[in-house]
Parts: structure tokens; C-alpha cells; sequence
């Protein structure tokens, strides 16, 4: 069955969530169309629930469904098993720093306690004077993923996710071998609101066309197209899938067309067409 849903979470009280959003009757919770489910989006994910999903959402009385822009959207989920970033994955970017772009995916990998999700504060460390924000988008892996072509990379995406990635960048600065610790400062990588059917996203184009932009007070101050990747967002797929089994709810953040310098009363945004806006406001960390 072709999924259509959106994946999320709302915020109810001290809680999130996981909820969907069909294209035509709004927004549903996920316990309200599965009974007896009480996890989080990845728990759909590694549960191979998107087709039950669709299907009940279907089927639902229409007293189960609210309209998407009356509630407040969290993090899809807080937990994910993996989380890959991609550096100087574009040409421009790398250029911005003086950089030569990788002969091979230059890769790290985040902890889940960097995880914020919209309108979260993200916290500039009392380390680094110099912290950057970088709008991305992210594809979401969304079922067991081993040794694929990249011709076949797609079929295992669940979807793709509006993501802001930060950097101590004065950090990485000192030393390049200091990259996991300038990525992983708490409230260092937020996404969401949702997580979009890849088909949506891409629409009636291609992926290569989809365009990011990273935005800092509502400025437009880098903003590229997917096409300008040195590594497509399918042969990262691939290539990570050949190092390591990727599974259902592992998300790569395929890089990020400019890296923006933020300071405390700064509000970022990644902006992702035809998927979605991502905002933060930023803070003094402690």
C-alpha cells in the first residue's frame, strides 16, 4: 500500500504523542487508529505499522481527526537508534570553510541526547564562542537496509524530515578530530514537525530538485538545491547500508547547503520545500 501519512508527535500536557496526518481528513493519534499502541513514531517504524496506518485511517470516524495547525508538533521521536550526519556534502559549503569536498562521504554520528524538536530552545555551550546552525533535510529509514544499490536506495526510505543541525564550529576549528565533540552538545540536532511520504516531497520533479535553506531571523542566508550534493541523499543509503545494517527509524542528515553563526535571541529555521519549515529559537546554554 502507497503511504501517504505524515508521521509525528504532538504535545499533550507534560506528553508527545505519536500521531499522523492523512493529506484529506487531518490529524489523527496513532492509539486512536491502532488500539492498545502507546510508543513513539519509531515504534511504528520497527513495528512495520505504516500500512495498518493507512488503511484504518481510512476507515476512522471523522470525530477522530483535528486539524493539523490547532495542535503543537515535538520531536517525531526522541529516541532514534542512529543518527548520521554528512559534512561538506555540498560544494558551496565546503567551500565556506576552506575545504576540499571528501573523495567519500565524510561522516559522524550524533547521540540521541542532542534530540530537540520544534520551537525547542537550542542551547549555544558556554564552550564555544562561535555555534552555527545548518538547515538540512533528512531521510528516514523505514525498514531493515543491508548491502543496497543505490538504485534500490529509496525503496527503504520511510520519508524525509526538515532537520537543524548546530556545530561548535570554533571547536572543530582547533582540530578536525574534535568533530564528535563540536556535534553533540545538547539540543544539537532538532527535526521535525513530520516526517513526509517521500512521494509528496518530491511531487511531480525529482529529489535532486528539492530546495534547503537555512534561515536565521527570517533572512534567507544559504539555500541550495539537492542536486548540488556531492553524495545524493540515495547513495549515502547505500553507502552507509555497505558499513553498517541500517533499520526502521535511522535517520541520515544529508548536509547542509550553509552553515549560519547564531547567537542568543536568534531564531533558526530549516526550510524544506514541499516538506516543511523547522524553527528553534536560540538561547544561552548554561
Amino acid at each position: 500500500m502507497k503511504n501517504t501519512l505524515h508521521l509525528c508527535a504532538i504535545r499533550e500536557g507534560d506528553s508527545e504523542v505519536a500521531a499522523v496526518v492523512h493529506p484529506s481528513r487531518g490529524l489523527a493519534l496513532v492509539l486512536e487508529l491502532v488500539p492498545g499502541f502507546h510508543g513513539d513514531i519509531r515504534d511504528v517504524l520497527t513495528g512495520g505499522l505504516l500500512d495498518q496506518l493507512e488503511s484504518a485511517a481510512l476507515t476512522a470516524d471523522d470525530d477522530t481527526f483535528r486539524d493539523p495547525a490547532s495542535v503543537e508538533y515535538g520531536a517525531p521521536y526522541r529516541h532514534p537508534r542512529m543518527l548520521w550526519g554528512i559534512g561538506l556534502n555540498y560544494v558551496e559549503h565546503a567551500s565556506d570553510l576552506s575545504e576540499g569536498v571528501p573523495e567519500e562521504p565524510a561522516s559522524f554520528i550524533k547521540g540521541d541526547h542532542t534530540v530537540i524538536g520544534p520551537g525547542e530552545d537550542i542551547p549555544i555551550p558556554s564552550q564555544s564562542e562561535r555555534t552555527t546552525a545548518e538547515a538540512e533535510v533528512a531521510v528516514v529509514i523505514g525498514k531493515y537496509c543491508r548491502n543496497v544499490e543505490v538504485e534500490d536506495a529509496l525503496d527503504y526510505v520511510a520519508g524525509v524530515v526538515p532537520v537543524l543541525d548546530q556545530t561548535a564550529e570554533d571547536i572543530l576549528q582547533r582540530n578536525p578530530r574534535f568533530l564528535t565533540r563540536s556535534k553533540n552538545f545538547p539540543g544539537f540536532f532538532s527535526f521535525g514537525p513530520r516526517i513526509v511520504p517521500l512521494a509528496e516531497a518530491v511531487g511531480d520533479g525529482m529529489l535532486a530538485d528539492m530546495e534547503v535553506s537555512t534561515v536565521v531571523n527570517g533572512e534567507v542566508l544559504r539555500a541550495n538545491t539537492v542536486s548540488h550534493m556531492r553524495y545524493s541523499p540515495e547513495y549515502l543509503i547505500s553507502f552507509h547500508s555497505k558499513v553498517m545494517p541500517l533499520y526502521p527509524g535511522d535517520i541520515i542528515s544529508t548536509g547542509t547547503p550553509g552553515a549560519i553563526h547564531i547567537k542568543p535571541g536568534d531564531v533558526a529555521e530549516a526550510r524544506v520545500a514541499r516538506v516543511g519549515t523547522l524553527t528553534n529559537p536560540v538561547v544561552q546554554g548554561p
